[in-house]
């Protein structure tokens, strides 16, 4: 039996679910495509990280590698999404210590494009 395809709405809740709860890989795993593209700023090469990572599997890898850095996460909040057509838009915050760094909050936006129902294109701002 086809499994029904998620509408934007359905998936920006969904995804807004998980990310309140951490679950950063079920995200992956549940509500991307396997050619998904993840899209940070021009910044963070300086610290060593990729501004375009392509497909899932190496995308997994990079948030694993930067799951890596961090020593405690004091909280974080998902806003609720905003949806248009075949997009939606979240602020992402976080209150947290890296590794060898004094603790910080962190504010972002993130944009995803969805196709059929899942994810295709993340786009980080901060």
């Amino acid at each position: 039996m086809k499994q029904a395809i998620m509408t934007t709405q359905e998936v920006a809740n969904r995804y807004c679910e998980l990310a309140k709860q951490n679950k950063w890989t079920e995200i992956l795993d549940e509500l991307c495509a396997g050619d998904l593209v993840n899209k940070e700023p021009e910044h963070v090469i300086t610290r060593g990280i990729q501004t375009t990572t392509k497909g899932l599997e190496e995308i997994k890898a990079k948030g694993v590698a930067n799951r890596e850095k961090i020593e405690a996460i004091h909280s974080q909040h998902c806003s609720a999404p905003l949806v248009a057509g075949n997009f939606f838009t979240v602020e992402l915050s976080r209150d947290i210590t890296f590794k060898g760094r004094p603790r910080m909050n962190l504010e972002e936006l993130a944009i995803f494009e969805l196709r059929d129902g899942k994810i295709i294109s993340e786009q980080f701002f901060y």
